[in-house]
């Protein structure tokens, strides 16, 4: 048979174990797994004794919803095996948006969507999917549909109730978008505007959703001590509305006690609805340093959020209130301390970037809530943070116990998270094959077969004939993360070649010049 790819003498990845085969590629699929040795002709071969192959991994919360534009390689992505990512996650993203919002939108999404480069000419969501397509990107890109940027466009930025009829506009927009192509309606209940939707709001987009066939994907309300009521709200609204449900980044934010009952839980719900959960591997999160500040600070938007971090008096109220906490508010500020918060992003002020608060508030002469007040002042909003708020045991058991998914919630800043470059290598070379938490197997589908499934995407996920031929090429004994708080920027150790679509894109030491990716569009073939 003549063919275009041919790798030989890897163990090859199935759902039930690995087995000796050879794999043969074919306009980009997978045409067949041969016998070691067998005849192919014409074909490119590389040669993987002593290495696994495996599906390409699927990053299920990628903040790369603008990062196609400035670095369509996306090297620390592919380096580590991610051939697919699910974008727009945390109910925010570039679109659907209009004018009276788009400076607006554009200033808040710096800190977890930094770009360059990009013109921001679109407004539907429709529109926003041709244009990134048009990047051509190394990875395969399908999108959330994001709640904050719906709920933005139809009622601006306040903290109130959506009306009947501003909940009808929201559903339009989002069966429109859905419609267009998103996979999935996310929710970030700790971002404003969407921060301000509530019950029958959740409900009416659920209801959206469930025609589609598509996931609720939500950042719940609260991941502390009130985690168990926020998990209840979005598992009711799908109980309710028939949508399944997929929760982000699974985590408990100190409060080590109600691990149990969160995990049970979320056991007892998956016997109600459809449910399933993700994880990144690491006890610290990422994201804006505005998510520090009590919910009152964003109401109104981000021109309203910076007067208030500028008004003497306000600032004085912000950090008492993150001092002190308010009900029913998860305050990160005072669960995680100010000596484990860094500053990863400080636009204008980089003198700040890599220290914790507490550190850059002797920098600024003040207290350390303050110097969070002052830090968002001085960037105008533009600053994030890495805040450690977990321990290793918890991050253990809820990805031994929960059957948890890969996402990596990488974020494209100055001092990243290492989950950007190591998540994939911590979820399976750290937790996996050398820490025994899952089998090597049962890890590997849960980063391929299982997130494709839940995403829909019946053409990748395995390595069969007619599946797509997104594959990894890893050596076990040496793959692991090597990306640390200090040293973020580090490539997993052990990735000898990575294929999109039967192109590499990575050889083991660098991108490769090749851009196979493309947009992934669900649309109304989708319909439940």
């Amino acid at each position: 048979m003549a063919a275009d790819l041919v790798i030989r003498g890897a163990d090859v990845h199935t759902p039930s174990g690995f087995i000796p085969a050879d794999v043969v590629v074919i306009d980009g699929r997978v045409d067949g797994l041969v016998s070691r040795g067998a005849t192919v002709a014409d074909a490119e071969t590389v040669y993987g004794d002593g290495c696994w192959l495996t599906p390409g991994f699927i990053d299920l919360h990628a903040h790369s919803a603008l990062r196609s534009f400035d670095e369509p390689q996306m090297a620390a992505k592919v380096s580590q095996g991610f051939t697919t990512q699910l974008i727009c996650p945390d109910g925010l993203g570039p679109a659907p948006v209009d004018d009276a919002h788009v400076a607006a939108r554009r200033d808040y999404l710096a800190g977890l969507e930094p770009s360059s480069l990009v013109a921001w000419s679109w407004r539907s969501f429709d529109q926003y999917l041709s244009v990134l397509d048009a990047s051509a990107p190394a990875t395969d890109l399908i999108s959330c549909v994001p709640h904050s940027a719906i709920r933005q466009v139809v009622m601006g930025d306040g903290d109130r109730d959506a009306t009947g009829e501003e909940l009808r506009q929201m559903q339009a927009l989002t069966d429109a978008s859905l419609a267009a192509g998103g996979a999935a309606v996310s929710f970030g209940m700790i971002y404003a505007p969407g921060m301000y939707g509530r019950g029958r709001e959740l409900r009416a987009l659920a209801s959206v959703a469930a025609k589609y066939g598509v996931p609720l994907v939500p950042h719940v309300r609260n991941e502390a001590g009130e985690s168990l009521a926020a998990m209840s709200e979005f598992i009711d609204a799908c109980r309710e509305t028939g949508a399944r449900l997929h929760i982000s980044h699974l985590k408990l934010i100190g409060n080590e006690d109600l691990l149990d009952q969160l995990l049970g839980l979320l056991e007892a719900a998956a016997t109600q609805i459809d449910l399933t959960v993700d994880q990144y591997p690491y006890g610290a999160g990422s994201t804006l340093l505005t998510a520090l500040l009590p919910p009152w600070a964003m109401a109104g938007g981000p021109e309203a959020a910076l007067a208030r971090v500028r008004d003497r008096a306000a600032r004085r109220e912000l950090a008492a209130d993150m001092r002190h906490g308010l009900p029913g508010w998860e305050n990160l500020y005072g669960s995680c301390g100010a000596e484990n918060v860094t500053i990863t992003q400080a636009t204008g002020l980089d003198e700040v970037v890599g220290h914790t608060v507490a550190e850059a508030a002797e920098m600024l002469k003040c207290e350390p809530a303050d110097a969070v007040v002052e830090i968002c002042a001085r960037t105008s909003l533009d600053a994030a943070m890495i805040d450690h708020y977990s321990t290793e045991r918890v991050v253990h058991e809820i990805y031994r116990r929960s059957g948890s998914l890969l996402c990596s919630d990488g974020v494209f800043n100055p001092s990243p998270h290492p989950r950007l470059y190591g998540s994939t290598g911590r979820f399976l070379g750290r937790f996996a094959i050398r820490g025994g938490l899952a089998s090597a197997t049962d890890a590997i589908e849960r980063m391929s077969g299982r997130s494709a499934a839940l995403l829909g995407l019946t053409d990748r996920g395995h390595i069969a004939p007619g599946q797509r031929a997104d594959l990894v090429l890893l050596n076990p004994h040496e793959f692991i993360d090597t990306a640390t708080f200090t040293n973020p920027c580090s490539y997993t150790a052990g990735v000898y070649g990575v294929w999109v679509a039967g192109q590499q894109v990575w050889t083991g030491q660098s991108s490769t010049a090749a851009r196979p990716g493309r947009v992934i569009r669900i649309g109304k073939e989708n319909l439940a």
